[in-house]
């Protein structure tokens, strides 16, 4: 389409077009997801998008179906909508990918096995981000274990800087948020400086030593200790499966909410003071965490994408102690995964 504007007035009203790929696309959390994307509230009010959809051969009328809705719903700011299976052409220059599309772990299916075949996934889709995205593209990794997939599709994409790979536990930290105002009777936006630590599974830890209420640590808003290391702490870590009981399948609409606060963590800078948490690679990492795994951390932006780590954290022997069983367990992970990470043979020894 041809736009009658002068080049000046094009230079400067409009931003240049974020491109967008989002797997498993044709699934309930893209559903909820899309829509936000399209209508500017991740990216801003004057950023011109275009999405690009990844589906599988089973999913593909769906994903038809869904781009259908995205033309009707005449969003200004998306500019065009494309659909595919194949990474290699879905992928292609791609600014951002939102990899969400992932096995489910069924009834009775052991981690190892969840593991293995949602790996694979990510192994091929790590292949075809090294092969066809931009140079500096961002990589959120949704799909389950998130973690460690985001580990091996970084191993498998060299050309992608390691920094530009994350797994979401933003919707972790929004529950811990969550828990603590509902305790100190106040509404979210007083609560600050959450982070999760470690791996998105049970092992997560949930850290109110840093956490502040109204700017004042929450140690010293709510005084009930054994609350804050017991039952807050196991609500937030056990919030997704008494989900899945009581509602019969996984997180979808606060999955998508969650997705969209991460992506905008990253591209509006940080209020003063305050973090957000991320599944990040730990190389060079000023904690001490074990190098070379995917662990959620405390981060700041510029609002550029980019992001660096919290360095104002304090410790104590409660919190560390729990960080390096998450540790613990995302090591044994990276074991069971070392087929597809190009480290030699797996070996499966999951802890309890």
């Amino acid at each position: 389409t041809t736009y009658d504007l002068k080049a000046d007035d094009k230079t400067k009203s409009w931003k240049k077009l974020v491109s967008v790929a989002v797997s498993g696309a044709a699934g309930m959390i893209s559903n909820h997801l899309l829509f936000k994307l399209a209508s500017g509230e991740v990216f801003g009010q004057d950023q011109p998008i275009v999405l690009k959809l990844l589906g599988s051969e089973r999913s593909f009328q769906a994903l038809e179906g869904v781009a259908m809705e995205l033309e009707d719903s005449l969003y200004p700011l998306l500019r065009e909508v494309s659909i595919g299976i194949d990474p290699y052409e879905v992928f292609e220059d791609v600014d951002w990918a939102l990899l969400i599309g992932a096995k489910p772990r069924g009834p009775g299916m052991e981690r190892a096995a969840l593991l293995d075949i949602n790996g694979q996934i990510f192994a091929d889709q790590g292949k075809a981000l090294n092969a066809v995205a931009s140079r500096n593209v961002k990589v959120l990794v949704v799909g389950n274990p998130c973690n460690t997939n985001a580990l091996i599709c970084l191993k498998n994409a060299p050309n992608v800087p390691a920094k530009n790979f994350h797994a979401l536990t933003r919707l972790d930290e929004n529950r811990a948020k969550c828990q603590l105002a509902l305790k100190a009777g106040v509404f979210y936006d007083k609560v600050s400086n959450v982070t999760i630590w470690g791996n998105h599974s049970t092992t997560q830890v949930p850290d109110f030593l840093n956490a502040k209420i109204d700017g004042r640590p929450v140690k010293e808003v709510i005084k009930d200790t054994k609350w804050l290391e017991e039952e807050f702490t196991m609500t937030v870590q056990k919030r997704g499966g008494v989900l899945i009981q009581k509602w019969g399948r996984s997180s979808a609409a606060s999955t998508a909410v969650s997705i969209a606060d991460a992506i905008k963590s990253l591209v509006t800078p940080t209020p003063e003071g305050d973090w957000f948490s991320t599944g990040v690679y730990t190389t060079g990492n000023p904690y001490g965490i074990a190098e070379d795994i995917v662990f959620s951390m405390p981060c700041r932006s510029k609002g550029d994408g980019d992001y660096e780590l919290a360095t104002d954290v304090s410790m104590d022997d409660f919190l560390w102690e729990r960080i390096k069983k998450s540790e613990a367990e995302l090591l044994a992970e990276k074991k069971c995964v070392a087929h597809l990470t190009g480290e030699g043979n797996a070996f499966c020894d999951l802890p309890e």
